[in-house]
C-alpha cells in the first residue's frame, strides 16, 4: 500500500500523514508550498506540489499510490466561488484522476450535516451543499470508497470514545482531528468500512469500541 494525501498541510490532513507514517504506510503528501510543508510535516513523507485545481498536475502527483485520502476544505473568505472549487471542482479532479489510475480505496473527510440545506454553516457560501455534492459524485464513481463525516473539529486529542454511525444520523457533537485521522488510516485495511458513509463524534460517556467493530456496526 502507498498513500497519497491531499489537503496534508491543513490540520487534519498532516495528522492524517502522521497517522499513516507511524503504521509504516509510504505516503506522497499533496502540498502547494514544499518549503512551508517541509516544515509541517514528518521527514518520511515524500512531498510533491501540486494543486487540485490543476487536474493536468494530479496523474504526475498521484503517481505509483494505491490508495487516495482526501482531506482538503476551502478556507473561510470573501470569495463566493471558494468552497465550489475547493470542495467540488477540486474533490472532482481527485476522483477522475483517482478513476483513471485504478486507486484501490478513496477515503474522503467531508462534515456532519451536508444533507442539512437550511444548516448555518452553508451561509459560508454553501459549503456543506458542495461537499454533499462531491460526497455524491464520488459515491457514482464506481471507486471502493469511505465517506468520513466528522463532527466539530477540534486540535487537542482526548480520550473520548469514538461514536460512529450512519449518514445522515448524527447532527452535532465533537471530535478531536486526531480521532478523525485514525479513522480515515484505519479505514484503509477494514474492508467493513468500504462504500460507506460513516459519521463521527466522540464522547466521555460510552466505552470504547475496536474500528472494526466501529465499522461493522455502519449498515
Amino acid at each position: 500500500m502507498k498513500a497519497f494525501v491531499a489537503g496534508a498541510t491543513g490540520e487534519t490532513g498532516r495528522r492524517i500523514v502522521e497517522e499513516l507514517i507511524k503504521r509504516n504506510i509510504p505516503v506522497r503528501a499533496l502540498v502547494r508550498d514544499i518549503d512551508k510543508a517541509r516544515s509541517i510535516l514528518p521527514r518520511d513523507a515524500e512531498l510533491v506540489q501540486g494543486d487540485i485545481l490543476q487536474p493536468a498536475e494530479l496523474a504526475a502527483a498521484i503517481g505509483d499510490s494505491t490508495v487516495l485520502l482526501c482531506s482538503t476544505g476551502a478556507k473561510p473568505s470573501f470569495d463566493p466561488t471558494g468552497p465550489y472549487k475547493v470542495d467540488f471542482e477540486g474533490v472532482k479532479n481527485l476522483v477522475d484522476v483517482a478513476k483513471a489510475k485504478q486507486i484501490e480505496h478513496f477515503v474522503f473527510v467531508s462534515s456532519l450535516c451536508t444533507s442539512q440545506l437550511f444548516h448555518p454553516l452553508n451561509l459560508f457560501w454553501l459549503i456543506l451543499v458542495w461537499k454533499k455534492q462531491a460526497e455524491e459524485y464520488l459515491q457514482k464513481s464506481g471507486l471502493t470508497y469511505t465517506i468520513v463525516r466528522p463532527g466539530g473539529l477540534k486540535n487537542e486529542d482526548n480520550s473520548d470514545a469514538i461514536v460512529m454511525q450512519g449518514a445522515d444520523t448524527l447532527f452535532e457533537g465533537s471530535i478531536p482531528r486526531q480521532k478523525v485521522a485514525q479513522v480515515c488510516v484505519e479505514a484503509l485495511t477494514e474492508s467493513s468500512s468500504h462504500n460507506k458513509i460513516v459519521e463521527i463524534v466522540a464522547t466521555p460517556e460510552i466505552s470504547a469500541k475496536g474500528f472494526s467493530e466501529l465499522f461493522t456496526g455502519v449498515a
